[in-house]
């Protein structure tokens, strides 16, 4: 006996179609049911006493669709996204294809072609997370995760350092981007006076064990208690008190939660947008801006502006606020 695959719509129309040669439904009530005329009703009636349920079956299935794309659409998306953009996602790879080589592919699509290609693993054979997310702060400012990354964002375009981002934890968003040279108590006191000048006060800062946030060593010698576990406090812990901002100190990185652990696919788009909008880097005159800094060590006709790049991936991860 032959195994069928069905549809929902396919075998609920079955099921009225065996009610009315049954003669427990009219056909006129068929009808409406099914949503189509007498004419088709008693035109697939034949169909079922003549070959069965398999004439409900969809004569497509099992063929290419007429709106799939040519081959050589799919060959040459693949060829670049290989050649040039094999380290980011489908989403991101997208956009690039589109923007800067006029190859229009949805990301879905391009989704299916990367995972049959290798170049991309679905979520679904992905090792799960054994850590257990921590809920999203509800308000804007409630809490902002600040950390820095180091890497070559420029590639060999421009010296390696390191960007500064400060993260808002219940939207996602990105409210502060700095390049500097090195993670040091200095540029966070310049990009935390920014962020202050342009968004206000938040409530607390939630950060890592970096000896910039608090005193690694046990017992302190001398000063105020930190916040994180009675320790001693830093110059960037004691102006945080002064200003009665509150400094979080996470445990792991997993603790950071999901705004923070985005920013591996955010850093995907920086560097996508360091890379691509490098010939389009504008001049700059003097240093710091509301959002981002220049590249450290570069001259001012080759400053790039972190507010563009910035503003480039806002929409990739905002978050609907919940109040």
């Amino acid at each position: 006996m032959a195994v069928l695959s069905m549809s929902k719509p396919e075998f609920s129309r079955l099921d009225v179609l065996l009610r009315v040669q049954s003669g427990r439904l009219r056909v006129s009530d068929a009808c409406v049911l099914i949503g189509l005329q007498r004419r088709q009703v008693f035109r697939l009636l034949r169909g079922l006493k003549q070959d069965g349920a398999t004439s409900l079956l969809s004569k497509r299935r099992g063929r290419p669709s007429n709106h799939r794309l040519p081959a050589a659409v799919r060959t040459l998306a693949l060829s670049i996204v290989r050649e040039r953009y094999s380290d980011f996602g489908p989403s991101l790879a997208a956009e690039k294809l589109a923007e800067h080589h006029g190859c229009s592919v949805s990301r879905e699509t391009l989704r299916g072609w990367m995972i049959a290609d290798g170049l991309w693993q679905d979520r679904r054979h992905r090792l799960p997370s054994p850590h257990q997310p921590r809920r999203r702060r509800d308000c804007l400012g409630e809490l902002v995760q600040i950390d820095g990354s180091e890497h070559a964002w420029f590639e060999d375009r421009g010296p390696p350092c390191t960007l500064l981002a400060f993260v808002d934890d219940a939207t996602s968003r990105l409210m502060e981007l700095r390049f500097v040279t090195s993670e040091s108590a200095f540029d966070y006191f310049r990009t935390t006076r920014a962020y202050l000048e342009a968004h206000g006060k938040p409530v607390a800062l939630y950060s890592d064990k970096h000896g910039i946030f608090r005193v690694n060593s046990r017992p302190a010698a001398g000063g105020r208690a930190c916040p994180c576990e009675g320790r001693g406090v830093t110059q960037f812990g004691r102006a945080l008190l002064a200003l009665n901002i509150d400094i979080i100190c996470a445990n792991s990185p997993q603790a950071k939660s999901l705004p923070l652990r985005r920013q591996g696919g955010a850093s995907n788009a920086r560097l996508a947008h360091c890379r691509t909008g490098w010939s389009r880097a504008c001049p700059r005159e003097g240093g710091g801006a509301a959002i981002g800094g220049g590249i450290p060590g570069s001259s001012p006709r080759t400053d790039y502006r972190g507010e563009r790049m910035a503003a480039r991936v806002h929409h990739r991860l905002q978050h609907t606020l919940r109040r």
